[in-house]
């Protein structure tokens, strides 16, 4: 599998026929993690480029193993299927988000969890949207240079600026918790900081999230941006004065024993990071969740 990467070449999100074949062959399993790419950025206000983002973890995935030695596993050991990426149209909005809505439900459907890679952050709300459906009691954990909480951005309700506000509307404000965000308008702050307790520029504000968390079941959204750009250069909207990679990762290891039943990675912008530093640190960030997600 490392000579592979960690997740297969599919290009497109398996049709339902598909999919049930993997599953009778036992590629998918009750139980497992799913993986798969939402390449959706219509919505991106400054630098476009994060639909190109699944393909380039899947492809620096390369140059990592498959064992980490933070959570002591090996994905090849892992009930774990990559069933492509969601085929979307470039620039439709609402008919995106619908694709990407049914393909989350198709996979929860299964018992499986899922990891999602985008694409720029507003395909997290289809996601959350469907995994709702399946857990009412849903928590959700944002790690984020910015708030994302504006209530409209150029006149427009869903887009990437206000994804977390669209969010909060889904699980209920007091069930999202917001870490690493040092980028916010006056606009959304009052929103932002109510309740106070959940919205932090720390990242180890997240040992308090768990707490609160508790054996709920947990989404978890990384946009890739809340890394310094010094480590993360590649992404729409760089925001300086963030943490590094390893106290990124470091931060990580506070979330562990949670019961994390979806995850997603987005806002990977390839084409302003020639060099893959950011893909290589998001396939990485990929393989320490997805093996949270299964211990």
């Amino acid at each position: 599998m490392s000579k592979q990467g960690f997740f297969s070449d599919a290009s497109r999100f398996m049709s339902a026929r598909e999919y049930r074949s993997a599953r009778e062959h036992r590629a998918v399993s009750p139980g497992g993690i799913v993986l798969f790419g939402a390449p959706f950025d219509a919505t991106t206000s400054f630098r476009p480029g994060a639909r190109q983002g699944p393909r380039a973890i899947r492809d620096y995935s390369y140059v990592l193993e498959t064992f980490s030695p933070r959570g002591k596993k090996d994905l090849e050991t892992l009930a774990l299927f990559d069933a492509g990426d969601v085929d979307i149209a470039p620039g439709e909005v609402a008919p995106a988000l619908l694709k990407i809505r049914e393909a989350a439900r198709e996979i929860l459907a299964t018992g499986s969890k899922m990891f999602m890679l985008g694409g720029e952050h507003l395909v997290t709300l289809p996601a959350v949207e469907a995994v709702h459906d399946f857990h009412h009691d849903l928590v959700v954990i944002h790690l984020d240079a910015h708030a994302d909480m504006r209530e409209h951005y150029l006149g427009q309700e869903l887009t990437h600026a206000g994804v977390m506000r669209r969010v909060s509307q889904v699980v209920g404000r007091q069930n999202v918790f917001s870490a690493g965000v040092r980028s916010i308008s006056a606009d959304e702050r009052d929103y932002a900081c109510e309740p106070a307790g959940n919205f932090s520029h720390r990242l180890d504000s997240l040992k308090e999230f768990a707490q609160r968390a508790g054996k709920r079941p947990v989404y978890l959204t990384l946009d890739i941006d809340v890394v310094d750009p010094a480590f993360a250069p590649g992404t729409g909207t760089p925001e300086p004065g963030g943490p590094s990679s390893l106290e990124l990762l470091d931060a990580l290891e506070l979330l562990r024993g949670l019961d994390i039943v979806t995850a997603d990675l987005v806002e990977v912008a390839p084409p302003y990071d020639l060099a893959g530093i950011t893909a290589a640190l998001a396939a990485k960030i990929c393989r320490e969740i997805i093996i949270m997600m299964a211990s």
